[in-house]
């Protein structure tokens, strides 16, 4: 018989031998050392074998045997699985913190029933079960059993037993702590290397070290997919899957998956910039859809972090995910995989401006080359000019020579150079911008037209740091600009000299020949002439009076013909060969079904002579209520048509003619004395011939020649 067996000294002896061989020992020999304690505590205590199995994960689903020793039934131990499908009952009783004991597999409830009998398909009469315990709870358990024949376990040899489960825990725990900082170690250091890489990264490379980052993280933490999500590059944009790190086992890499229908209620979070983990069973209802793809896609765990440029500026999504197991996310696993994720979102931002830059870049250059233009920048403290090659060529400066700012100004023509350089220390001044030609001195000595436009820019305390502009070659433009003005010059001369003979023989025709319908001489009609002249060049209403016959209308044509409005038609209306109903509608216009028998729209007198002359005939004719209309015409130069609510405007200029004494008529209130003063603005008389009241004759009136 051991010497430790019945005996408490005997058993302390026992838990300082075993406690007294973990110290010190390193992490790759404790596992050995374990199961040498499962041997001495059975050789020592009458155990015939132990089992250790630990719980793959804080959910407690599922425990794998670790550390065995049992001499009599090590072939059957070597075919157990997963604990929790052989020993249902057990696990559930282990998962709540309670020991077991049985002297006897008659013990068993009868809800243990398939237990019972899985223990004695393995030959065990009876055992005693101890949970193992961390400080954040059960981690595992370790039974020890006898096979030679039952026995009745008294309550010291189940104390003691708790006992040395404690101190195998303690063990374990300490293990698994240094197991789990070496992992962050390692983690870190592949962060750190992470980094490095990412740093100045050539575009064309990120994805290959995107997954590669991937496939180094997923193996470093044992975890066995990752992927990331970015927005698609057509219209609309959706997050789909740009890099995928997955096992054989997993699922392949989606095709145009949209985030949006496959994980609506994950993608919101995303949006939001909120960092989570899910585990797909244990979803909420309003996630289903999410929970029908991820199970499809055979993911369990997920850790999801957004790319977030900015303030949330979401640029995409990146996972980390479990397909056979749940796992743990813990929180100093979290803090380090959002500073991946920041890195990812770093390169990925900077890839996009580079790809950017580069493509305008590459339409600057394409269009400064279309334009003939060339691109120069002054570093205001340095005083260097950057260049591009077509600057070079306008100035006439080498290739690949150092230019500064004074390289330029003995470019610049003498006498343009002060009015260049005032140009600029103004725009310095002023934080602006400035547009300039002058002339630069080209090596062959000859003079070059340049145009060059530009703009200060600051730095973050608003001091200028440089002046950046393009330049144009305007010499074409100088000389076709010069020949033109020269051109002009001549076209004006010759102009002047054609318009000052056409004014002297406009005079000479004007006095002798112009009013060749008024063909009479004598002194009156002469002066009628007079007064034609006199009036037409002005916007003045003309009032003619005189005789029926005496050539009223030849009077008010001639008025037209040598007025400014003389290009337009002289529009004509006789207020006495139409009834009173229709003048209205003749002056200004109808709308159609103004009254009955209006089938059409009408466009008035007043209309066709906008911009031109209106003769109004016999105005003496007119009727009361229409001269009132035609005072508002003559007074703001607004009226409407028939039928209309519309106000039109037109530029009129009015000639009136009466054979009638319209002094008399005022008195007789016949017609209005307003309108009376509007229209006699300029009066002209046109009396009968000398010795032929009343009539003119055909020749005097210029009816023959």
């Amino acid at each position: 018989m051991s010497p430790y067996v019945g005996s408490t000294f005997d058993f302390e002896g026992l838990v300082e031998k075993i406690a007294g061989q973990f110290i010190g020992m390193s992490d790759g020999d404790i596992d050995a050392a374990i199961q040498r304690a499962q041997k001495e505590i059975c050789q020592h205590m009458g155990f015939d074998g132990s089992l250790l199995w630990l719980f793959e994960n804080t959910t407690l689903e599922n425990a794998i045997v670790t550390y065995m020793y049992s001499p009599l039934i090590q072939d059957e131990l070597k075919k157990l699985g997963s604990m929790a499908e052989r020993f249902p009952w057990i696990m559930s009783q282990i998962r709540q913190g309670r020991a077991l004991s049985f002297s006897s597999l008659e013990d068993f409830p009868v809800k243990a029933k398939s237990d019972a009998n899985e223990l004695k398909r393995m030959g065990i009469k009876s055992l005693i079960i101890s949970p193992m315990r961390s400080e954040t709870g059960i981690i595992g358990g370790i039974s020890f059993c006898r096979m030679t024949g039952k026995k009745a376990w008294e309550s010291l040899k189940c104390k003691q037993v708790q006992a040395i489960t404690q101190i195998l825990s303690n063990i374990l725990c300490l293990k698994f702590k240094e197991k789990k900082n070496n992992e962050l170690y390692r983690f870190e250091k592949l962060i750190s290397n992470i980094s490095a890489r990412f740093i100045n990264l050539p575009a064309h490379l990120l994805d290959d070290q995107i997954n590669r980052a991937q496939a180094e993280i997923c193996q470093t933490l044992n975890i066995e997919q990752s992927a990331l999500w970015l927005w698609s590059d057509t219209s609309p944009h959706y997050l789909t899957v740009t890099h995928l790190h997955t096992p054989p086992y997993g699922p392949e890499k989606p095709v145009n998956m949209k985030a949006d229908i496959a994980f609506p209620w994950a993608i919101k979070r995303v949006l939001k910039g909120e960092i989570f983990t899910i585990s797909t069973h244990d979803m909420p209802e309003e996630a289903r859809i999410d929970r029908e793809t991820r199970i499809g896609l055979g993911v369990d765990s997920s850790l999801v972090l957004p790319l977030c440029s900015g303030e949330k500026n979401i640029i995409g999504a990146l996972s980390f995910d479990t397909i056979k197991y749940k796992i743990a996310w813990t929180d100093a696993v979290v803090d380090r995989m959002t500073l991946v994720s920041q890195i990812f979102t770093n390169a990925l931002v900077r890839r996009r401006q580079e790809l950017k830059l580069m493509e305008n870049e590459r339409r600057l250059s394409m269009a400064t080359e279309a334009g003939n233009l060339g691109i120069w920048v002054l570093e205001i403290n340095s005083r260097h000019v950057w260049v591009t090659q077509r600057i070079r060529d306008l100035f006439g400066f080498e290739s690949h020579i150092p230019l500064n700012y004074e390289s330029f100004t003995a470019k610049i023509f003498d006498q343009d150079r002060e009015m260049v350089t005032q140009t600029l220390n103004d725009a310095l001044y002023s934080i602006g911008s400035f547009d300039i030609n002058f002339r630069t001195v080209h090596p062959n000595g000859k003079l070059r037209w340049v145009r060059s436009s530009g703009k200060v820019y600051c730095n973050s305390q608003g001091d200028p740091r440089h002046l950046m502009g393009i330049t144009l070659d305007i010499s074409k433009q100088k000389r076709m600009e010069q020949q033109l003005k020269n051109q002009i010059a001549q076209i004006k001369a010759l102009k002047q000299k054609i318009e000052n003979e056409n004014t002297y023989l406009r005079e000479k025709i004007n006095v002798q020949f112009l009013h060749d319908e008024i063909v009479a001489r004598s002194p009156e009609i002469l002066r009628v002439i007079e007064q034609i002249e006199q009036v037409a060049p002005t916007e003045a209403s003309v009032l003619i009076q005189g005789e029926t016959g005496t050539g009223k209308e030849l009077v008010a044509r001639a008025i037209h013909r040598l007025s400014d409005r003389k290009d337009r038609p002289l529009v004509t209306i006789n207020c006495a060969s139409l009834p009173p109903t229709l003048v209205e509608s003749e002056l200004f216009g109808r709308e159609k079904g103004a009254y009955t028998g209006a089938l059409t729209r009408m466009a008035g007198r007043f209309e066709l002579a906008d911009k031109a002359t209106l003769f109004l005939d016999e105005v003496g004719e007119m009727p009361m209520e229409i001269q009132a209309k035609l005072l508002r015409v003559l007074e703001q130069g607004k009226f409407e048509r028939l039928g209309s609510t519309q106000t039109i405007e037109v530029d009129v200029r009015i000639i009136a003619a009466t054979n009638k004494n319209i002094e008399q008529m005022m008195d007789e209130g016949k017609f209005r004395k307003d309108l009376y003063f509007r229209l006699n603005i300029f009066p002209i008389h046109v009396p009968p011939p000398a010795g032929a009241p009343g009539r003119y004759s055909a020749f005097d009136l210029g009816l023959c020649t």
